[in-house]
């Protein structure tokens, strides 16, 4: 027998009906295996195979299943190729049982613990960890002297520090079920009922050139955030930078979802609101990052709206020339829009968002329960960018936005989970296609449909004082009626996106902000766009909803003109 060689035999044959089929499945498990871990003597076994009875479906136990392969026990597969080799013949035999029709398997206590394993379980199958009690796990296997782990010591003294070892990663299971002192089918029924009740998060994965992050989406989220990131992280370590809002609000349950994976975290504060997007600031967030010790493999959160994902983001492309990055938006805003791109920067005197890099996010983690602690002016603005991304390359999405535009607004959970999906799928569509912005024409500068007068008008009235996203509904409508009066559009095609957007609750023209406005001004704060090539502004036009494309040649007095019949001075 060659080394490792008592893993290589293992075959697999799977009877019974496809997960898929079965009446009593849950439908959010969509053709995947289960997978039970936790420690020896958590009844992953006995759990196991009732559970698949209940299902349908055929059970394995990995343990057994190398056993039979092997034709000796794991106690002497240990004592003969250590414990190493025993975990890299343990992941074939589980990726290769992983590789069948679906089944429910139990696994061995240290299989999830192998990276490996972790990952193709992840990817194939639903993992439930049953989490057990030290006095329970010792009742259980206080007797049993065909365990490897408990061959030499005191068994409680060697639980406690597989407990100490094994419970942070056990927590990166899909599900947690804590098993009480009863019998094993009541603890089965306990898991059926967190699987008939479980709503797995919506991923989505915006892929670039050289990289590629997911975009997960769905509630409840940041209790659960030590599960979901840590497997990004490549050091178990986080620096959270919020605000004095957000804190408040969010920071606690956030660092006890880390805390689940031992993810060990630290906090930097900065006052909510647009003000704290300055070169001041960020220099504050720079120190604070550099005052705690990171490392180069210590990660940046971004937990808070898009002033904090830019000014974070900012700080973490820059600190150590580049720490990772993970985006939590609180906001409708952020989490349909500026989390999701790699954008990242401040505010100076001179106009928004001149001074800052691409830096792409290890990860998005997008928590809609958030969502319901936002004022609804907050939600409001958010959506403008929803309706944005129909706008510029999605007719049929605006149709839906203007059928559930007011849900998103209204709070619905369901309603704005889609929309952000929706969103965010264009837009890293968008951004995969043109990462930095450099396509000459359209290209990730589409994006920008709104945003040329957005931003003139954000200078001009005060960043915060209007909201990011009311500036740029009011230059949505700006956009729309400029084409309209270049003939690129249909006026009707202007009229019906100021008329949805005001069915929202808001601004679409220039009027509604009940301010004097100097066109000139105006013109003045577009000239210092980041859009401007050669002296030359571009303009993100449109031929009809769903269809904008990029122009340089829009001539100054059309702007002035439209500027001016919206009510502005000269």
């Amino acid at each position: 027998m060659t080394r490792n060689s008592a893993f290589e035999s293992v075959r697999v044959g799977v009877p019974g009906g496809s997960i898929r089929e079965h009446p009593f499945v849950p439908a959010a498990l969509k053709g995947r295996s289960i997978v039970l871990v936790g420690l020896m003597g958590a009844g992953k076994t006995s759990i196991g195979r009732r559970l698949a009875a209940r299902l349908g479906l055929p059970f394995r136990d990995a343990d057994s299943e190398i056993e039979q392969a092997a034709g000796c026990t794991i106690a002497e597969l240990f004592a003969r190729y250590g414990e190493r080799d025993f975990r890299n013949g343990e992941r074939r035999v589980i990726r290769r049982l992983l590789a069948g029709e679906p089944l429910v398997l139990a696994t061995g206590g240290g299989a999830f613990m192998d990276p490996g394993t972790r990952a193709a379980i992840r990817q194939e199958a639903v993992s439930i960890w049953l989490r057990c009690a030290l006095p329970i796990l010792l009742r259980r296997v206080v007797m049993r002297h065909t365990r490897p782990l408990l061959a030499e010591g005191d068994p409680g003294e060697i639980l406690e520090r597989l407990i100490a070892a094994r419970h942070p990663v056990y927590a990166e299971a899909d599900l947690v079920i804590d098993c009480a002192d009863e019998s094993p089918e009541a603890t089965t029924g306990h898991v059926m009922d967190a699987l008939l009740g479980w709503t797995p998060p919506r991923r989505l994965t915006v892929a670039l050139s050289a990289t590629s992050y997911d975009v997960v989406v769905g509630e409840g989220l940041l209790a659960r955030a030590g599960a979901l990131i840590a497997p990004y992280l490549p050091q178990k370590r986080a620096v959270v930078v919020t605000d004095e809002s957000v804190s408040r609000l969010h920071l606690e349950p956030l660092c006890a979802g880390l805390a689940e994976t031992a993810i060990e975290t630290q906090a930097i504060v900065v006052p909510a609101g647009e003000p704290s997007k300055t070169l001041e600031t960020y220099a504050r967030v720079v120190d604070g990052l550099l005052e705690v010790g990171v490392e180069r493999r210590t990660a940046v959160i971004a937990l808070g709206g898009g002033v904090i994902g830019d000014l974070a983001g900012f700080a973490a492309a820059t600190t150590l020339r580049g720490l990772p990055f993970v985006q939590m938006p609180t906001t409708l805003l952020a989490q349909v829009d500026s989390s999701v791109g790699g954008k990242t920067g401040v505010n100076t005197a001179r106009g928004k968002n001149l001074v800052g890099a691409f830096h792409q996010p290890r990860l998005v983690l997008a928590d809609t329960a958030t969502l319901a602690t936002l004022p609804e002016r907050e939600l409001r603005a958010g959506y403008a960018e929803i309706a944005k991304a129909g706008l510029i390359g999605d007719a049929a999405f605006f149709g839906w936005c203007e059928r559930h535009g007011r849900g998103v607004v209204g709070g619905d959970r369901a309603l704005q989970a889609e929309a952000v999906m929706r969103t965010c799928a264009f837009k890293a569509a968008a951004v995969g296609d043109d990462e930095r912005e450099e396509r000459a024409e359209d290209g990730r500068a589409l994006l920008n449909l709104g945003h040329t007068f957005a931003h003139a008008l954000e200078a001009e009235i005060g960043f915060g004082t209007i909201l990011h996203g009311e500036a740029v509904a009011v230059g949505l409508g700006l956009a729309f009626r400029l084409s309209a009066s270049l003939g690129y559009c249909a006026e009707a095609d202007a009229e019906r996106v100021v008329r949805h957007l005001m069915e929202i609750g808001l601004p679409a023209e220039l009027g509604m902000l009940n301010r004097r406005l100097s066109a000139a001004r105006l013109i003045g704060h577009m000239r210092r766009d980041k859009k401007v090539r050669d002296g030359t502004l571009t303009y993100v036009l449109v031929r009809g909803i769903g269809q904008a494309f990029t122009s340089r040649h829009v001539p100054e007095q059309a702007v002035l003109d439209l500027l001016r019949a919206e009510g502005c001075e000269t």
